[in-house]
């Protein structure tokens, strides 16, 4: 007797195989999604009502005779139905399933018919209680193995006599129960898995538009950023002027400036020149680059003529600002073409480079005070440098000298100053791009870890 439950079981589990195939296939359709989201159009139900009545059908022609009855799976499309598509669904498959099986007549004929209705109908409740979603796995397979059940439990009270009945029940009960709890099963696991598709492909269309949304957003604060630097330098008489930031990133904080005093104060032959670097990357920096040369230049306009007290006001309202611990190195200097000189203060930042043509050397203009922000009320000290025609000077940032080949290897000062000295007779422009290129034909195809600033001044 086990033998032939045995045999029963694997027989209806190759007919389920094949119901599963045709559900897979069915879940694949474009418009199973409509009944993944709860709404399906009255089209796709008739469609869905032919579908698993079709299986429902099938369920039945393939079953295995077994103590004068048939085993089979035809309450799989039914239940698998309602579960899917609500009770118009169930009902509707359920109903194809029991009007092929009244045709056969036999024993189990009411009970069979009834089951079969009852196992659309009650898939579609759940459905909708549910909230027109599929169930867990698990409630699935349970409510298989109870409607089931309930099948079988038809049969012991509705045919008579009662022990043709229960004969039957001890003979297909068990494999019926197995088979179709194994097929609702595997179609709640496709439906899952479906799912699972659908919300990591919406989680990944939601991340490539923020990601999208939030290039645009740096791309914007890279435009709003780069109006922040000169598109023009003013010349003021007697020196020739350039300057340019590459950033990194869309953002960065670098930066450099210009502030041509004859806009204030009607002196035509001074100019207030600007580098500095910001601690950090990216938002951070751009924001507190934003921030510092707005000070800055605002102090500049106010004491044009005495660095160290711009610098010293401009720190002061920078480090109260700076609650995250960044902090600026800044160059600031005035050109003055009636002393023919440069009057600094240097914030930490990289010593510019200042190249004297009467005797081919290079001097470094080193610091003067701390980095700003760092602390409130520091002391910084002005410093004239003296200038002579043909003399260049080379403002930077450390994305020049701190850039890295594929071997590793650092720019350097010492290229830097081969550099300036080898183009030194060029115009301001000229030797930018002479720098530049060399800067990048030393990385290749390294990355750009740090931003690049530069500025060169060429006294005429």
């Amino acid at each position: 007797m086990l033998t032939t439950i045995f045999v029963s079981f694997v027989v209806l589990l190759q007919l389920m195989c094949v119901i599963i195939v045709a559900a897979y296939l069915l879940t694949r359709l474009s418009f199973f999604s409509s009944v993944l989201d709860g709404h399906p159009a009255i089209k796709i139900q008739a469609f869905l009502i032919l579908f698993f009545g079709a299986l429902s059908v099938y369920g039945t022609v393939g079953g295995v005779e077994l103590a004068g009855v048939t085993i089979n799976v035809r309450d799989l499309g039914p239940m698998v139905g309602g579960l899917v598509g609500g009770p118009v669904v169930g009902v509707g498959s359920g109903l194809i399933g029991a009007l092929y099986r009244a045709t056969l007549g036999g024993f189990t004929l009411i009970p069979c018919v009834i089951a079969t209705i009852l196992a659309g109908l009650l898939g579609g409740f759940i459905w909708i209680l549910n909230k027109r979603r599929f169930v867990p796995v698990y409630m699935a397979v349970i409510f298989a193995i109870l409607m089931e059940s309930l099948h079988m439990l038809l049969v012991l009270a509705i045919p008579r006599p009662f022990s043709t009945a229960l004969q039957i029940v001890e003979s297909v009960s068990l494999p019926m129960i197995l088979a179709n709890a194994a097929g609702v099963f595997i179609f709640a696991l496709i439906i899952k898995n479906l799912e699972n598709e659908r919300r990591m492909r919406a989680e990944r269309d939601t991340l490539v538009r923020e990601m999208e949304h939030k290039d645009t957003e740096l791309a914007i604060a890279g435009e709003i950023q780069q109006s922040f630097l000169p598109e023009t330098i003013p010349q003021v008489e007697g020196f020739d002027v350039a300057g340019r930031s590459v950033m990194a990133k869309e953002v960065g904080g670098d930066f450099f400036d210009v502030i041509p005093f004859e806009v204030v104060s009607l002196d035509a032959g001074r100019m207030g020149i600007l580098i500095a670097d910001v601690s950090g990357k990216g938002i951070p920096a751009a924001l507190f680059m934003a921030l510092s040369r707005i000070i800055v230049r605002v102090n500049a306009t106010w004491h044009n003529n005495n660095p160290d007290i711009v610098i010293h006001d401009a720190n002061n309202l920078i480090a109260a600002d700076s609650k995250a611990g960044m902090f600026v190195t800044l160059f600031y200097g005035v050109l003055d073409h009636n002393n023919s000189s440069i009057k600094y203060v240097n914030a930490g930042h990289n010593p510019p480079m200042v190249y004297h043509s009467a005797d081919d050397t290079i001097s470094e203009l080193e610091a003067t005070g701390i980095a700003m922000g760092a602390m409130e009320d520091a002391d910084y000290v002005s410093k004239i440098c003296p200038l002579k025609s043909g003399d260049v000077m080379v403002l930077y940032t450390d994305g020049i000298t701190e850039g890295i080949n594929e071997k590793e290897e650092m720019y350097g000062e010492l290229r830097l100053k081969n550099i300036i000295r080898s183009s030194a007779k060029l115009s301001a422009k000229d030797i930018l791009e002479c720098i530049l290129d060399d800067v990048n034909k030393f990385c290749g195809n390294s990355p750009q870890y740090d931003d690049i600033t530069l500025m060169v001044i060429c006294v005429k």
